[in-house]
């Protein structure tokens, strides 16, 4: 149900997040985010943007791979 004052109802957890980078799928774990408990929206502070964007700009070693089928919806 939507707040009738307009506000946001934000809560701190952790969530997966995805990105694809020129077909390649990359998923960071446990990352620290508010979500809005009425949209599901995810945001992120700027110092967490910058250590996701260190992780996967610079290649370093996953903790595990996983192998995603992918579908087209046509």
């Amino acid at each position: 149900m939507n707040n009738p004052l307009g506000s946001e109802r934000l809560a701190e957890r952790r969530v997966t997040y995805t990105l694809e980078v020129n077909g390649q799928l990359y998923a960071v774990e446990n990352v620290p985010a508010r979500v809005n408990l009425d949209t599901g929206e995810q945001l992120f502070s700027p110092d967490t943007v910058e250590r996701l964007q260190e992780l996967i700009w610079e290649h370093k070693q996953p903790i595990r791979v996983m192998q995603v089928p992918v579908y087209e919806y046509a």
